[in-house]
């Protein structure tokens, strides 16, 4: 079956569909110009089904090509027979693929490989007959100097019939549907090591069903497993196990039937549990990464798509007590004009003079708002900044600034500010994050952004992967604004990357802001097929074509002036009148190429030329009675916002430098299956202080009978 036909069975998608995707995808397309420009061709996917579709489309390919090496190795055998190649071309898994090499598989000495060595096949050949004869008598014939007993003879009889029920591939997908079943989960405190791994104390005797086990609890058991803390195994009743073999395998009641039930049982407690272990291990291991890496990216999505509060002059503050607060004062466009540190808080408690200072340097630069780190004396800094009078109406908010420290010593940050220590190009960062979070966070590895789980613990390459997709099609849904961009935030435009946009900060240092998105093509190895991918995601601000500042790709330029000079109006009038707008029949403008999902996206591009789809920022105030765990009194009702969003639950800053958990089951009256159907990261919620526990600063909130 070719793989259109399968993805699409596979994902529920018309073969047509999934066909032109792939002819897309194999010309260098990529994910977010597709959905967004070639919607005529994919029957409207969004990116998430396309990715989908790219993903399973590799995997299938490396099904054939491991299939051709499985194939291959088996004929250089000469063993290959017509039923085998069958069954090999129609695996339709790795797993399937791989229990029907097993036999064939190239192996190390094992005690079953031993066996045939000294020529006891044979007899196990007859013992798996299972006719009516005597086993110890039948091995008397294949006695020598390896082999001086009967009894040595039939362990070793036994030891191949192990083998071959191991290898069997019914047998292991019997067994691993089983698992998959039934398969449990325990794991154990390592003898002596109570005091020390504390922290796991909910797993010292811990036992669940596997299926049913939440991606975090089996992170964290691996992670107590890896420290040295934990034991943990997987497996299921061997009773059961071996009575499913005794089905497959036993025929009567004689004795070459006893022989074969103790070889079924050696190879299930040997051979059979010990690697469908391994393999569920594996499997279970990568689909809690799969979630936990999915619940990351959500929130990193979030994150990336939160409030900016666009081209302000702004003062950032890095909060600190002995070392001060750093200061920087930057324009509209994030440029810095000025650093300075204040000393409000203890030791020195220079709050007049610190006090004096902002409020001049706020009127001698404009600032219109300040962003202030929620780290380390935030709260303290907060309150100290709302209590100054300027000239002015100054907006004050708390930035989260989980990474800040990661960016300011980054190679990143000194290419930057060479010239600054890492304090000053902290504040910085903390005052660009509140202008445009999307642009000063794609500078920080999401790891160290602070809004996964378990980050560490994943599978490190499909983390990547993940985070960059999300990225990407963030960066790509907002667009980027070509003169003002780094070259950090044009890598993540779709067709360019590291050396593009390089090329294009470079073109832009020699010639001076860009006039129009034709003139991209100027730009060295910058090429057509490049142009095509990214032209419509890059902004030019007063360009000289006034779609330059859209979403509408040069490539319908000719299309939306056709429709202007039908209706005797200027691109600009269609822009502006909506009374013009409506004059138009896209039916009329209907071709091959461009259809009516790709019209309907012009129209709405010439509503809203250059829309951001992030929401407004709100300014947001932490109550003034709580700084520290010690001010919490249960059945508070505070001011939080959301943090964290995780499957048990959601994390909320309620200003006390510790986040509180707001459980799944206090999220809200009834049931509630993910989290993030309730809350959203950054969102300002009210919560109920329901527990305390200050020696493990832990804060139990509810959401629940809380008006919000």
């Amino acid at each position: 079956m070719p793989y259109a036909e399968i993805i699409a069975e596979k994902l529920n998608l018309k073969p047509a569909q999934v066909a032109g995707t792939l002819r897309l995808l194999e010309t260098g397309a990529t994910v977010p110009f597709i959905s967004r420009y070639r919607k005529e061709h994919t029957g409207s996917l969004d990116e998430v089904q396309i990715t989908a579709v790219r993903d399973m489309h590799g995997k299938l390919r490396e099904l054939d090509a491991r299939r051709e090496t499985v194939l291959a190795t088996i004929r250089e055998q000469e063993k290959l027979t017509p039923e085998l190649e069958e069954k090999i071309k129609a695996a339709s898994s790795l797993t399937e693929l791989e229990d029907l090499y097993l036999p064939y598989r190239p192996k190390k000495k094992t005690r079953g490989s031993e066996a045939r060595r000294k020529g006891l096949e044979p007899l196990a050949d007859r013992i798996l007959e299972q006719k009516e004869r005597d086993p110890e008598r039948e091995a008397r014939d294949f006695l020598n100097n390896e082999v001086p007993t009967a009894e040595q003879a039939l362990a070793g009889a036994r030891d191949i019939i192990a083998e071959r029920i191991n290898e069997d591939a019914g047998a292991r997908e019997k067994l691993r549907n089983l698992f998959a079943r039934e398969a449990v989960i325990e794991s154990r405190v390592v003898k002596g090591k109570e005091e020390e791994g504390e922290k796991y104390l909910d797993y010292f005797n811990y036992s669940g069903f596997l299926k049913k086990i939440p991606s975090h609890r089996l992170l964290a058991m691996r992670r107590g497993e890896e420290e040295g803390f934990l034991k943990v195994s997987i497996g299921v009743g061997e009773e059961k196990a071996t009575g499913i073999l005794e089905g497959i395998f036993v025929r009567g009641q004689g004795p070459c039937s006893e022989q074969v039930k103790m070889a079924l049982t050696d190879a299930f407690k040997r051979l059979l549990a010990p690697s469908l272990e391994t393999e569920f291990r594996s499997l279970s291991k990568e689909q809690a990464d799969e979630e936990a890496i999915r619940v990351f990216a959500e929130n990193l999505r979030q994150l990336l798509l939160a409030p900016p509060l666009g081209q302000k002059r702004v003062m950032g503050i890095d909060p600190g007590y002995r070392t001060g607060c750093k200061l920087v004062c930057l324009d509209a466009q994030g440029n810095l004009l000025h650093n300075e540190t204040v000393y409000p808080h203890p030791p020195r408690s220079e709050k007049g003079p610190a006090a004096r200072k902002v409020a001049s340097l706020a009127e001698t630069y404009k600032t219109e708002a300040i962003a202030i780190g929620n780290g380390t004396a935030g709260r303290e800094t907060e309150q100290f900044i709302r209590n100054i009078r300027f000239n002015r109406e100054v907006r004050v908010y708390v930035v989260n600034e989980s990474g800040a420290s990661v960016y300011s010593a980054s190679p990143v940050a000194r290419e930057e500010f060479p010239e600054f220590d890492v304090t000053v190009r902290g504040a910085i960062s903390i005052a660009r994050r509140l202008m445009d979070p999307l642009a000063e966070l794609v500078k920080i590895d999401p790891k160290s952004i602070g809004v996964g789980q378990y980050q560490h613990d994943v599978d490190q390459k499909m983390l990547k992967k993940s985070l960059d997709r999300v990225v990407e099609s963030c960066v790509n849904r907002v667009g980027v604004s070509v003169n003002t961009a780094s070259k950090h935030l044009l890598s993540y435009v779709s067709g360019l990357g590291p050396q593009l946009a390089e090329n294009i900060v470079q073109y832009r240092k020699e010639n001076g802001p860009f006039r129009s998105r034709k003139e991209l093509q100027k730009v060295p190895r910058l090429g057509a097929r490049a142009f095509e991918q990214a032209a419509g995601f890059l902004r030019i601000e007063n360009g000289l074509h006034p779609l330059d500042n859209s979403a509408v790709h040069p490539e319908s330029y000719a299309l939306v002036e056709r429709m202007a000079a039908d209706l005797q109006v200027e691109i600009s009038d269609l822009m502006r009148e909506a009374d013009l707008r409506n004059r138009i029949r896209l039916e009329q403008y209907v071709t091959p190429e461009k259809g009516l999902p790709t019209l309907k996206d012009i129209m709405q591009e010439l509503e809203k030329p250059g829309r951001d789809p992030r929401a407004a920022i709100h300014v947001f105030e932490f109550d003034p009675r709580v700084r520290t765990i010690g001010d919490l009194q249960e059945g508070m009702i505070l001011p939080g916002i959301v943090t964290n969003i995780t499957n048990f639950g959601a994390f909320v800053d309620i200003g006390v430098k510790h986040d509180g958990l707001v459980h799944i089951s206090n999220l809200k009256q009834g049931f509630v299956k993910n989290p993030a159907d309730v809350v959203k990261l950054n969102q300002h919620v009210k919560v109920k202080v329901i527990g305390i526990e200050p020696s493990r600063n832990r804060i139990q909130l509810s959401l629940k009978d809380v008006e919000q």
